[in-house]
């Protein structure tokens, strides 16, 4: 069985700033989601030597829990750019081409989605994250929202957003909605509309 690993980062540990800190992302990444690699290879460990159905059953909850957080931050930084407002690359741009057509056909405007998304990311009870995802039955995009560090199942995920505190705390306090305008800088739509591409001429 293969064991998870953290992934690289695509980007310098302030390659981000001002929208994201480097003492956020160098917290975020080699340790938060560093804890969800080894408790996620640690379950899975456990589940091998498992010797009977209740044994496995109880270990359900760690790899559903430490593997979305293993699968969602794995997405997360490759989601994010270095900022083209800040000339460090980027990030922020949605240039023309088919995710600007389909954010436009469904939204009227990039601004219009981001509003709606950061409302409906906002309005999380808790922990969790925002998903602008494709249905993958009829190629329309939704912006979908999951608990605690639930994977999104129901749609394929053309871009996350991390609502944990753990993401934003340091930077921006209890105000998510300056964390959730600020993030729109760093998105890498150019990311984001490879992903929107491949999975819109999937076949079912």
């Amino acid at each position: 069985m293969s064991q998870a690993t953290l992934p690289d980062l695509p980007y310098a540990y302030d390659g981000l700033e001002p929208y994201i800190s480097r003492q956020i992302m160098e917290l975020h990444h080699k340790k938060h989601h560093q804890t969800y690699v080894n408790a996620l290879n640690a379950a899975e460990q456990a589940y091998a030597k498992a010797s009977t159905p209740k044994e496995r059953i109880a270990l359900q909850a760690a790899l559903k829990f430490n593997g979305g957080g293993h699968i969602n931050h794995s997405l997360f930084w490759k989601n994010l750019a270095p900022s083209a407002v800040e000339k460090k690359g980027h990030g922020g741009e949605l240039k023309a081409g088919p995710l600007k057509d389909a954010i436009e056909a469904k939204w009227g405007s990039l601004d219009v989605l981001k509003k709606e998304f950061n409302a409906a990311t906002a309005g999380i009870q808790g922990s969790g994250w925002g998903w602008l995802g494709l249905n993958p039955s009829d190629k329309s995009l939704a912006i979908v929202t999951t608990a605690n560090q639930d994977p999104l199942l129901t749609h394929i995920p053309i871009i996350g957003v991390d609502i944990w505190e753990h993401a934003f705390y340091l930077q921006y306090l209890n105000v998510k909605v300056d964390y959730l305008n600020a993030i729109w800088n760093v998105i890498d739509f150019q990311e984001a509309e490879k992903r929107f591409v491949e999975g819109a001429s999937a076949k079912l």
